[in-house]
């Protein structure tokens, strides 16, 4: 029987995740990574898409695969035999298409009721804007995260996809997997999961939305943390690589100022004379190149740290003595986190098509009665 060797907290969980981009998989990646046996299901036949295929994509490592005509009543069929045999099914379409397929949760719960139904969707199941379409920038716009990203007196910057795509949308959906999966050990019962990347995303900036309130927090790229401070931003070196400065405490603040050679400069409490500060340390930084900063703060508690390439990240010392980064068919990749320690390294290979389905309720006959059909790949 093809199984993956799978280890860890959730060895023993099943997990059926309907293909998409992004998010869905994602989650799907991060249940695999800890030892959930994920069986990602892809479309066929015309409705097939670009991402319908297993591939070396990061996110579907330590996966299996098949494809499967959700649009014949015999792919359906076949589907709600794989969710009575699975504890999870992650679904990424827009509200109510589930359920015209025959495979939403109350399809599925008829048939396993311990089973999780995790929904990822950007705007949720309900609201005005539920039906339609969107993308992770419209997303944190609504939420207004959007509005505090970028440098003061330039517009909004979105950062990539990653905070609506896939903290706000995957690594919630996974979450709430987990705590769906730690409720039915009390209950018995399986739950659904309405997760929706507007939502995720206005959670991960609670600590802002306070700050907003109570005044602490001011306009888009005045404040510390958001490129307004001098003290904490990124530095062009002479070489036009960049060095990142977090030196927000005075004593580490202290450490930098001392390593870099600098004196008289002005006060880093005066809000006023920040421009002047930012100024002063620009020109430093102009002065050497990233190799010789790096040099200069190797080692040290001043909180300055190349800005390395995604090329060079995998090679810097500290993620090479940790391993931070691992190579899966031959694509380098970040490793599975966060560590458990003591746990085994899970089989991280590269998703492969799973032929044998009989462990997963479909008797080799039955499925090979769906491939002479064209519905099951």
């Amino acid at each position: 029987m093809e199984r993956l060797t799978r280890k860890g907290p959730l060895a023993g969980v099943r997990v059926l995740e309907l293909a998409g981009l992004a998010p869905g998989p994602f989650a799907g990646m991060m249940l695999a990574d800890h030892g959930a046996e994920v069986l990602r299901v892809d479309r066929v036949g015309p409705v097939a898409k670009a991402g319908d295929r297993p591939r070396a994509d990061v996110m579907d490592r330590g996966k299996r695969t098949i494809g499967l005509d959700l649009k014949s009543p015999e792919g359906v069929a076949a589907f709600r035999e794989l969710a009575a045999h699975a504890d999870v099914v992650v679904e990424v379409f827009r509200p109510g298409v589930a359920e015209r397929l025959g495979i939403g949760p109350a399809d599925l719960h008829a048939v396993n009721p311990r089973l999780v139904y995790a929904r990822m969707t950007g705007w949720g199941q309900e609201g005005p804007l539920a039906p339609t379409a969107g993308h992770d920038i419209g997303y944190i716009a609504i939420s207004g995260v959007l509005s505090m990203l970028g440098r003061a007196g330039e517009p909004p910057t979105p950062p990539i996809n990653i905070l609506g795509d896939f903290a706000g949308g995957g690594l919630m959906l996974a979450y709430g997997v987990l705590l769906a999966l730690l409720e039915r050990e009390r209950t018995g019962e399986g739950r659904v999961i309405d997760a929706a990347m507007v939502d995720g995303s206005a959670a991960l900036f609670a600590m802002f939305y306070h700050g907003v309130q109570n005044g602490s927090w001011g306009p888009r790229g005045t404040n510390l943390l958001d490129t307004g401070a001098p003290m904490y931003d990124t530095y062009e070196t002479s070489d036009g690589g960049y060095m990142a400065v977090g030196a927000l405490e005075p004593q580490f603040w202290a450490e930098m100022i001392r390593l870099m050679g600098l004196s008289d400069l002005p006060d880093r409490d005066d809000r006023s004379r920040w421009p002047e500060l930012r100024a002063r340390l620009a020109e430093a930084f102009r002065s050497r190149t990233r190799a010789e900063w790096e040099a200069v703060f190797d080692g040290t508690d001043a909180c300055v740290s190349p800005v390395l390439g995604m090329g060079e990240a995998a090679d810097h010392p500290h993620n090479r003595a940790r391993g931070t980064f691992v190579e899966v068919g031959g694509v380098r990749q970040p490793a599975p986190a966060p560590r458990l320690l003591g746990v085994p390294e899970q089989d991280l290979a590269p998703a492969t098509r799973l032929s044998d389905l009989s462990s997963w309720g479909l008797p080799d006959d039955t499925a090979a009665k769906l491939r002479e059909a064209g519905v099951l790949a």
